[in-house]
């Protein structure tokens, strides 16, 4: 068998690699590959994970953006619900206060309609006999409460009365009795009245008002008087009547406190408490005069007169009478119109009761009170 040469492997000469084929081999070629590969891929993987964290942060931060956000949103929602829950309850408190002043000021002005004003139904259902009955006490009450009553008009003859009275016509007896005295001193009758030039008679007699209706009166009474009458004052309400300028009212007033003729004497202040008392409900002064008389005797028209309007003018006022301070407060049925306190009351009383002067110059001896005072004399009058 022939020898083989050994076979010399050449230095520096490399043998190609042989491939391996197997799955072993495969393996690690892949292994070997990714292991190559490696550096590029995390490099990638990272950059994508930084940007992923990026997102997330981002999203994070949004995320609590918005909670924050939802939190923070109550609270101005809270304090406008506060502010405005604030202004209800200060809304609420005015209305409360201004119900209150509004109760307060009610409380304050239901005095002036006490319930002692209510008695009066229980007068109207009284009968004629028990009205009749406390006319008579009322009637008693002001006799006792005004012994001194009298005419308030200053007069020495039946004359003077007559005038007086038709001047008294729309204003307060104390201005008459302040002016009549300047008059008579200067027409003491009535012819010298009569013959007055009238723009004089007129000065004479401007403080009473309604100067020159009056003037016209005085006048053609004066002339009736002389010319019908000789010259004196006729004592019958017929006679007196046909006057001008007397009726009868004042024929009245003349005839009962001049000649003793009993008359029931129906001004303003008579209607007014004849009313208030029960005694009428007309407003016709010759329908109040006939009620009255029929309740009354005559012998008592002229005393009657007197003190009714006495009580009308210094307690029974017409806008604000004293009720608290009144005597006849039980019989009246129209107690409760003005002041019952009784304290207030007295401050509504007027001359004697109230301690200021009455209205005659010359009362009478028995009058308890001041005489009024004269009128002063014009500025620049010597």
């Amino acid at each position: 068998m022939p020898d083989r040469k050994p076979t010399v492997r050449k230095s520096g000469a490399s043998r190609p690699a042989a491939q391996d084929t197997s799955p072993v081999g495969k393996t690690s070629a892949g292994k070997k590959a990714a292991v190559n590969a490696t550096p590029e891929k995390p490099a990638a993987a990272k950059k994508a994970a930084a940007k992923k964290a990026v997102t997330k942060k981002a999203a994070v931060k949004k995320a609590v953006a918005k909670k924050t956000a939802v939190a923070a949103e109550p609270a101005p929602a809270k304090k406008t619900a506060a502010k405005k829950t604030a202004a209800k309850s200060a809304a609420a408190k005015k209305t409360a206060a201004k119900s209150a002043a509004a109760k307060k000021t009610a409380a304050k002005k239901t005095p002036a309609k006490k319930t002692p004003a209510k008695k009066a139904p229980a007068f109207k259902r009284e009968s004629r006999a028990a009205m009749v009955r406390r006319a008579h006490q009322i009637n008693h009450e002001l006799a006792e409460l005004y012994p001194y009553a009298h005419p308030e008009l200053d007069f020495t003859n039946p004359f003077e009365l007559l005038v007086a009275t038709v001047l008294s016509a729309q204003t307060t007896d104390l201005r008459v009795n302040q002016t009549t005295p300047r008059l008579f001193a200067v027409c003491p009758t009535p012819e010298d009245m009569a013959a007055m030039d009238p723009e004089r008679l007129e000065e004479l007699i401007r403080p009473t008002g309604f100067f020159r209706a009056k003037t016209k009166s005085l006048l053609g009474l004066s002339a009736a008087l002389r010319d019908r009458f000789g010259g004196e004052v006729p004592g019958r309400l017929e006679d007196l009547v046909t006057l001008p300028g007397v009726g009868r009212k004042t024929a009245n007033v003349v005839l009962g406190n001049a000649f003793g003729v009993p008359g029931i004497t129906v001004d303003t202040h008579f209607g007014r408490l004849a009313r208030r008392f029960g005694w009428t409900t007309a407003e016709d002064a010759e329908k109040v005069e006939a009620d009255v008389a029929a309740i009354f005797p005559e012998s008592e028209w002229t005393m009657l007169s007197h003190r009714v309007v006495f009580h009308g003018r210094r307690v029974c006022h017409s806008r604000k009478p004293a009720c608290g301070a009144c005597a006849i407060a039980p019989l009246c049925p129209a107690y409760g119109e003005g002041e019952t306190d009784p304290e207030k009351a007295k401050k509504l009383l007027k001359y004697e009761l109230g301690g200021q002067p009455g209205q005659r110059l010359k009362p009478p001896a028995d009058y308890p009170g001041q005489p009024a005072p004269p009128m002063a004399p014009p500025v620049g009058a010597s």
